[in-house]
């Protein structure tokens, strides 16, 4: 590993160097000073009815650059604090970071239990749990004869979804947990500082995507039984459907599980200083351990474990810092002095980043596929019993994916109050915006030991329960889609736990490799998340609709679709994000100011190039350039009305299906009622897939 260190945590030093670059009493001083800064902090907050010194309205970022600690019409609080001041030189913003990397003897013990605990939950049901079973079954059948030959497919049906005997609550939970990563956790709560309170209407999007999926897509999915859900397009369409598909939800993941990982590591290295390349492979090995030894089960528990450490520390933040303000209206009311609360923006304009029609339209399509149609959540869905109980699933996963969101959405809203009139982000206090939520916490938490190692081990909790479950959806796809129908003969027991186990392994090494590629991309990770992400999801969305909405469309006008979609979107996202690091690309954002930093720090960082720059006109634009200028909520979309149009296109070269060709059960139930179809239902039992290729 190269010991050069990392773009992200420049400005950061670690803790050895600054053991080197200073003195022991030049330490002492600078924590000195430090206590000072933030009690002086905390009482200038408190004072209520303080607006913001940049105007909301206003086109540059920053309105003036400032030559003084004091502002232009102090309180009595502010002049004492600001008297103190003079007394003594200031913190440089280099001092005042080290000095905030205190995380504690008390943290790291909190961080290193929640690790403790996932890795005790991965034994327990990787060798305690299935050694129990074993001995249950022996007991049962008599002579250990099930402990020689366990009934066929139950390893892969343990590993994989569970025996399909979880229960709801602990299964609603791990949902919730793998849906809000740490990108969730730390990008919404930046999203509303950065650009505003427009995403806060994701929350109606969510019931409306919820909806969509549980009566569209997930019905047919809970009726067959599959372990994975790539084996629906070799039923719909043939093996090279199953394969292209399977072979997208691969980039997909190994695109989307780095990003999920570096996350924390951001969060990590700014309360700590440890470089993120340290604690990146350390933390995911424990992931990897207990991933592969306790299979589904151990995932969905130590995801309940996980949510209950993240529900926590965001609860825990978000109440001492509305304190530390002076309570709610404090918070509220200098959102509304900044421009950050603001009435939904209805325009039909698509290059407008995040309007109603970009959420309702765009932001409903992306979250329909991860809701209905991800293997990492239908197959949550199918490790329960009975459609009923994943019923009462989705509703409680809804509800609760609903309230976390929120309880992100004002975290976002408490760090625009809290940095009102001091934007770390220009200061170089924070070097990453997603650093921001982190900062906030050992500011505001430095006198309660413990909480800000509860807060990141709740960060790192929400990755690794994404990750985790990326790992056992990613074998699952493996296993099913890859391997076994390579194989001339059917594994055993014991070569497919081997195989699985070996799939997770390979998947994470890789995950953490690809960290490094990650942090060169330079964007804020949801809107990075989204746009990647987007390359395979527009595709696969496209696929999913073609099979359950569009019985017409055969294999090879689908496999034509998605290939058609799967380069317009590779070509888009590039162009984007390319656009984006060269500066061609911009998006307005809300105002902040510096003027009441009480900190030193590089005045020429305060200049007319962090002003925010106006999207050029659209008649400026080429054709390409508005296509790639289209909001990133609308990628998932645009990738699958690209396949659905090309593949109906396709029919007229390659033919189409009749009504009566195809399955009535592959299809989703609001297109059954005009379908006639030849065939029988299909029959609800382990083995549908096998019995529909001997048929075929």
């Amino acid at each position: 590993m190269s010991t050069t260190a990392d773009p992200v945590a420049q400005g950061v030093s670690s803790p050895a160097d600054s053991i080197v670059a200073q003195a022991t009493t030049t330490v002492a001083n600078a924590i000195a000073k430090t206590v000072a800064v933030i009690s002086s902090t905390v009482s200038t907050s408190s004072t209520t009815g303080a607006t913001p010194t940049s105007t909301p309205t206003s086109s540059t970022t920053f309105t003036s650059t400032p030559t003084s600690a004091a502002t232009p019409t102090p309180t009595p609080i502010q002049s004492l604090s600001g008297g103190l001041k003079d007394e003594e030189e200031k913190l440089s913003v280099k001092d005042l970071s080290q000095a905030l990397q205190h995380f504690g003897i008390v943290d790291y013990l909190v961080f290193i239990a929640m690790l403790a605990v996932c890795a005790v939950i991965g034994f327990y049901f990787g060798f305690i749990e299935k050694k129990q079973k074993k001995q249950k079954l022996a007991d049962k059948d008599g002579g250990g004869a099930a402990g020689v030959e366990e009934r066929r497919g139950s390893e892969a049906l343990d590993y994989l979804v569970g025996g399909r005997q979880m229960k709801v609550f602990p299964v609603a939970l791990s949902l919730v947990a793998s849906f809000v990563s740490g990108i969730s956790l730390l990008g919404t709560s930046t999203e509303i500082y950065v650009y505003g309170t427009q995403y806060a209407f994701i929350l109606v999007t969510l019931a409306i995507s919820g909806a969509i999926s549980w009566y569209i897509f997930l019905p047919v999915f809970c009726n067959l039984q599959l372990t994975s859900t790539y084996e629906y397009f070799e039923m719909r369409f043939n093996k090279s459907v199953r394969l292209l598909s399977s072979a997208f939800f691969t980039i997909a993941n190994l695109i989307w599980l780095p990003i999920v990982i570096y996350v924390p590591a951001l969060a990590f290295n700014q309360v700590t200083g440890i470089n993120i390349h340290v604690i990146t492979p350390i933390v995911c090995l424990v992931c990897i351990f207990y991933t592969t030894a306790g299979g589904l089960k151990a995932v969905v528990w130590t995801d309940v474990i996980q949510t209950v450490i993240m529900v926590g520390a965001v609860f825990f933040v978000i109440i001492k810092g509305t304190l530390d303000l002076g309570g709610l209206g404090v918070v509220i009311q200098r959102n509304l002095d900044s421009g950050r609360i603001e009435w939904p923006e209805f325009t039909l304009d698509p290059k407008v980043r995040m309007s109603m029609l970009a959420m309702m339209v765009g932001n409903v399509a992306h979250n329909s596929y991860n809701l209905g149609c991800n293997q990492i959540i239908t197959q949550r869905y199918l490790s329960l019993p009975g459609i009923k109980e994943m019923a009462q699933c989705s509703f409680l996963f809804i509800f609760g994916l609903v309230a976390l969101m929120a309880i992100c959405l004002y975290n976002g809203l408490l760090l625009s109050a809290t940095y009102y009139d001091c934007d770390p982000l220009t200061t170089k206090l924070a070097v990453a915006k997603d650093q921001l939520v982190p900062l906030l916490v050992v500011q505001s938490m430095s006198s309660f030991p413990g909480v800000p190692g509860m807060f990141v081990a709740g960060v790192f909790s929400a990755a690794l329960s994404s990750l985790s479950t990326g790992m056992n959806s990613l074998a699952a796809v493996f296993l099913e889609d890859y391997i076994r129908p390579l194989m001339r003969k059917p594994l055993t027991e014991h070569q497919t736990a081997i195989t699985m186990r070996l799939c997770t392994v390979i998947i994470g090494v890789v995950s953490v490799a690809l960290v490094f590629v990650v942090e060169q991309m330079g964007s804020h990770v949801m809107q990075l998340s989204m746009t990647v992400g987007s390359v395979v999801q527009g595709p696969l969305l496209g696929l999913f609709v073609m099979g359950l909405l569009c019985p017409s469309i055969n294999s090879k006008s689908a496999i034509v679709g998605s290939l058609c979609s799967f380069f317009f979107m590779g070509w888009l996202c590039i162009s984007a994000q390319l656009a984006i690091n060269s500066g061609e690309m911009t998006f307005q954002t809300k105002p902040v100011s510096v003027e009441g930093c009480d900190y030193e720090f590089d005045h020429s960082l305060v200049t007319p190039a962090n002003a925010t720059i106006d999207l050029p006109e659209s008649a400026s634009l080429s054709f390409t350039q508005e296509l790639y200028h289209v909001s990133f909520m609308f990628y998932s979309v645009m990738g699958t009305i690209v396949g659905v149009t090309c593949a109906h296109l396709a029919g007229f070269i390659f033919g189409r299906n009749k009504p009566e060709d195809v399955d009535a059960d592959l299809l989703s139930p609001c297109i059954r009622g005009f379908q006639k179809s030849s065939y029988v239902s299909v029959k609800l039992n382990e083995n549908n897939l096998k019995s529909f290729n001997e048929k075929s």
